[in-house]
């Protein structure tokens, strides 16, 4: 029953979500208000599924090997202060976000930098008071936290083709459209912007090489439009992934993440 609703409502929003030209777009930057509230949340249980387990513990996480923690279905990064990272820092923006829809964030949220420093000092205070209301807060706004991804989503093609060469961008368009055209495919390419980026940061990669929208949509082979583009898109997603964990350093341990990262590309190529 879940799974028909989000089909049905990934196959409508392929009009809301759909491509846009460097330029932008009305129908890409259109507003997820047009979602109803039931279909923002099959949206918003599944992303929280991939990102946390679909738990309230999985709201706070501090992942091993990471110098920061990540918060909220979307596990948004926040940084600690004066720790500059090369992956961008989403959870300042949720908040700022949040505040724009009328919601109350606890103080420990609106402070600009995380307030635990370490994964130790992190763990001690899980159970505590000021991130046990954090979990809670983030736990009642899914439907916040699910417009603030799709948000994000919508506004990454026009970046994608702004950031390419002249001579790729009718490519990355053809392939965004075909992915599109399934319910799967669009639920992908709302996923992927929120688990890896739209690619267009340089910061955001090893030896020169990234791992987000870009570079999947760049690297697709060339198949039809539908399902093979949705398996296709999963496909060049894994293989964008191997990249990024063989180009990364050997300290952070990467490829423990590999099968992981891998399982959560399958679900692209399923039909929902």
């Amino acid at each position: 029953m879940q799974a028909r609703c989000l089909a049905t409502l990934l196959m409508l929003s392929i009009v809301s979500c759909g491509p846009a030209a460097p330029g932008g777009s009305s129908a890409a930057q259109s507003s997820t208000s047009n979602l109803s509230a039931s279909q923002k949340s099959a949206i918003g249980k599944k992303i929280w599924q991939n990102e946390c387990g679909g738990t309230v513990d999985g709201l706070t996480t501090w992942n091993a090997g990471e110098e920061f923690p990540s918060m909220g279905i979307g596990h948004f990064i926040w940084y600690p202060a004066g720790f500059k990272g090369r992956f961008e820092e989403s959870f300042p923006q949720f908040i700022a976000f949040a505040r724009k829809q009328g919601a109350q964030p606890p103080a420990v949220a609106l402070q600009r930098h995380s307030p635990w420093t370490s994964k130790a000092a992190f763990q001690s205070a899980f159970r505590g008071a000021e991130m046990s209301g954090l979990r809670s807060w983030l736990a009642n706004t899914v439907s916040i936290q699910t417009d603030f991804i799709i948000a994000r989503s919508r506004g990454a093609l026009p970046k994608v083709l702004s950031a390419a060469p002249a001579s790729d961008r009718a490519r990355l368009q053809s392939n965004y459209n075909k992915v599109s055209s399934t319910a799967n495919g669009t639920y992908a390419l709302i996923d992927y912007v929120n688990f890896k980026g739209d690619g267009t940061k340089t910061s955001e990669r090893y030896k020169g090489q990234g791992w987000g929208l870009l570079q999947v949509l760049g690297n697709m082979k060339e198949v039809s439009s539908g399902q093979a583009a949705a398996a296709e898109f999963s496909a060049s997603a894994k293989r964008m992934l191997s990249r990024r964990i063989a180009n990364s350093p050997p300290s952070r341990g990467e490829s423990r993440w590999r099968e992981g990262w891998h399982n959560r590309c399958n679900t692209y190529a399923r039909p929902l």
